[in-house]
């Protein structure tokens, strides 16, 4: 298995997809056209830049082979490569999911295996 890839959602929303049985994006994701997505080495700048001090979040970690041609990695943020999914995100990738607070210190805490 390729190395996960990773979406930050708002737990609302999160539940509202479980319920769906699919997630069909937040709004950016919509408006954009595709889900965004983090690999491990870019989802903390996005929690950073995106989520900063915001409470109530789950991290989604994501198989990417399970989604087959939808998903593209393309240029964004500085010239990197960011995972981009072109269709609804079945729940039969996704992994794990695990709360994503937010520490003391005003960063999210992300959980043990990614530290």
């Amino acid at each position: 298995m390729e190395q996960p890839i990773y979406k930050i959602v708002p737990r609302d929303m999160w539940e509202a997809a479980q319920a769906k049985g699919v997630f069909d994006g937040a709004p950016v994701d919509k408006a954009d056209g595709y889900i965004h997505f983090s690999t491990s080495a870019q989802v903390r700048e996005t929690a950073e830049k995106h989520f900063s001090g915001q409470h109530g979040l789950v991290l989604v970690a994501v198989d990417p082979e399970k989604l087959g041609e939808a998903l593209k990695y393309e240029r964004s943020r500085g010239g990197a490569l960011f995972p981009h999914l072109y269709a609804d995100l079945p729940l039969s990738a996704v992994l794990w999911t695990e709360d994503l607070p937010v520490g003391q210190d005003g960063y999210h805490l992300f959980p043990g295996s990614m530290r």
